[in-house]
């Protein structure tokens, strides 16, 4: 059974069985208005050019971005620091509805897309093996584009403020390369 079948299962169990979590979690949300049209805003994402140009937070390089933007696909994300290992993300599409919302899972992996434990590449204990990811795209009046990240999952308020601080970088260069 593939990761996103494994996952819509665990999914079903969760809700069938009314399970709930003793530990309390964390989410991140961050809404940004840009100066370009959804189409290009939504390309941004779909697009392993436009991936590598905007990904990652200030001083990183995208040297690997190689994109299956399909319902179901796994998409193969890795950011290079200056200095340091390559960091590498899959991204698995639970939804798709263009030019409105992108739904996926990122997954730690390695640079062969295999899993690995978060906290063993350096990063806090209380990140999830996998953060689920909510993107949406709004038109504005001005002809923008209004778009809200939301990552779900997080271990601690911490923690939420670490990703808020890089997210928060990689939205610049987001702006910066539609800008252009």
């Amino acid at each position: 059974m593939d990761r996103l079948a494994l996952r819509t299962a665990a999914a079903v169990a969760f809700c069938l069985t009314g399970a709930t979590t003793a530990q309390e979690t964390h989410d991140l949300e961050i809404t940004r208005e840009f100066e370009a049209p959804v189409e290009a805003v939504w390309n941004a994402w779909s697009d392993g050019d436009a991936v590598r140009a905007w990904w990652g937070p200030r001083g990183f390089t995208v040297p690997v971005a190689q994109m299956d933007f399909r319902i179901g696909g796994t998409s193969l994300v890795c950011m290079r620091p200056p200095q340091g290992p390559d960091l590498c993300n899959s991204w698995t599409y639970s939804q798709i509805v263009p030019h409105e919302r992108i739904a996926f899972d990122l997954d730690f992996v390695d640079v062969e897309g295999e899993p690995v434990d978060p906290a063993a590449i350096g990063l806090p204990p209380d990140i999830p093996d996998v953060v689920p990811h909510l993107v949406t795209f709004e038109a504005t009046d001005t002809g923008g584009t209004r778009m809200s990240v939301l990552e779900k999952g997080y271990g601690s308020a911490k923690t939420v403020e670490m990703s808020r601080m890089g997210l928060e970088q990689v939205l610049d260069k987001m702006a910066a390369y539609l800008a252009e």
